[in-house]
């Protein structure tokens, strides 16, 4: 089975060193969106104008396949 990593992006990056065996591509997809989703349930109220988070999605080869970003800004 391939293995994937999840690295986040924010504040303070995290690398994932070990990563995830899951049957494929969308597999990893659906980690990284339930993954994304519950950090969006837990910003309450932390995540301010200006920050930005994401989490990219590497291939065994260590290519990026996915990417989500969120970002936030006040508007004038």
């Amino acid at each position: 089975m391939p293995r994937y990593s999840f690295n986040v992006h924010d504040v303070e990056p995290s690398i994932d060193n070990e990563g995830a065996e899951l049957p494929d591509d969308e597999a990893a997809w659906k980690e990284a969106t339930t993954f994304a989703g519950a950090v969006c349930q837990d910003i309450d109220g932390k995540f301010r104008p200006g920050q930005e988070w994401s989490v990219e999605v590497l291939n065994e080869a260590g290519k990026t396949i996915y990417f989500i970003f969120i970002s936030s800004r006040r508007m004038p």
